[in-house]
């Protein structure tokens, strides 16, 4: 169990880019969008599809076969188990491993990720901004999702939760991207990016207390800067836009809700 069943502090900064109250999240067959004024913007997870994967992920695919959307969904069914756990867990729930009657909440797997999450907001007790925060660049034309904005040490970090065996580089693009976002958002600007990997090799903190990790865990910080990352993601962002000249899902082509009228029969009489 998890005592967390406190308010929670959360530090305050000053909007310069207003929501529009219309805004939502519309998810079609993973093709994430973000609704804003009347318009579409594509999710930026969405525009990093079509970063190549790379060799390794082709050998991955090669040797795996068959069983490649099994352990891509039992992946992303962990993640999703984490990422509501820790947004719950920031809200200051408790969260428990088993429930009233002894059967656990989750697997022994997700469950050490979710105390390894723990350990590192207690120990480096950062204080929190935002989580699961949705941001908009009407600039850029894009949107997406933040885990996690919060202050550690004095500095302003934006944070993304990762629970994948691996990083990669469009992970660092996608902390640039929502940056960007943030900072076209509000005065108090992003200074520093980082992705706390749940599933980290390191074995202890840091002696030195140069890097900000623990057992199993670490807070990766890209070595590019968030500006050359975030010309790297508009790159692939080009790419996007020339394969999806006018992005939007498919509700805008199919009704998204059905129902029976009941006078249909008085019709067909008339």
């Amino acid at each position: 169990m998890i005592e967390k069943n406190v308010s929670i502090h959360k530090k305050s900064v000053t909007r310069i880019l207003h929501m529009d109250p219309t805004s939502k999240r519309v998810n079609i067959n993973d093709n994430r969008f973000y609704s804003r004024n009347n318009d579409y913007y594509p999710s930026v997870t969405s525009i990093l599809q079509f970063l190549p994967k790379g060799k390794f992920f082709e050998t991955w695919l090669k040797d795996v076969g068959h069983n490649a959307d099994i352990i891509v969904k039992k992946a992303a069914d962990e993640g999703n188990q984490v990422h509501d756990a820790i947004e719950r867990y920031l809200l200051g729930e408790k969260i428990e491993w088993l429930n009233k009657d002894g059967y656990s909440n989750y697997s022994l797997d997700v469950w050490k990720m979710i105390l390894k999450f723990h350990e590192f907001w207690t120990n480096f007790k950062p204080v929190l901004i935002e989580s699961e925060m949705h941001l908009f660049s009407d600039k850029h034309k894009f949107a997406g999702t933040c885990d996690i904005v919060a202050e550690i040490g004095g500095v302003r970090w934006l944070l993304d939760i990762k629970t994948s065996n691996s990083l990669h580089t469009a992970m660092d693009l996608q902390l640039a991207a929502y940056a960007e976002a943030w900072n076209e958002t509000f005065e108090e600007k992003i200074e520093r990016v980082g992705i706390v990997w749940l599933k980290s090799s390191k074995r202890s903190e840091d002696k030195k207390g140069k890097s900000i990790q623990g057992k199993g865990w670490e807070v990766y910080e890209p070595t590019r800067s968030i500006e050359d990352n975030f010309k790297l993601f508009e790159h692939v962002h080009e790419l996007f836009k020339l394969e999806n000249p006018d992005p939007k899902p498919n509700s805008d082509q199919y009704p998204i809700e059905i129902q029976l009228d009941p006078n249909i029969y008085d019709k067909i009489e008339e």
